[in-house]
């Protein structure tokens, strides 16, 4: 992974179409203020695979491997499966 730092912000302007040719290639290119890594720039098909869902909730949810196991994941329908709080309550 090459490293530029905001110190050579000029060099890194000047140099910015060097920096997304290498990234869009699959080299990402970190970017740092004092030592410290502060983004990184990466080709849009890296982004797009770290963002995208690999499959629905309900899906991973069905291939979990708890299911089938004795946790009683079911929510009482007698109150609509929400908790129910008690405002009036006094705090202990």
């Amino acid at each position: 992974m090459n490293t530029v730092s905001t110190f050579e912000a000029n060099e890194a302007k000047n140099k910015f179409s060097e920096l997304i040719a290498a990234a869009g290639v699959g080299e990402p290119q970190l970017i740092t203020k004092n030592g410290v890594g502060t983004a990184v720039l990466i080709s849009y098909d890296d982004y797009r695979r770290l963002t995208a869902r690999s499959k629905p909730l309900t899906e991973f949810l069905l291939e979990s491997p708890l299911k089938g196991s004795d946790i009683d994941l079911d929510r009482s329908q007698a109150d609509g499966g929400r908790t129910t709080l008690d405002f009036g309550a006094e705090a202990e």
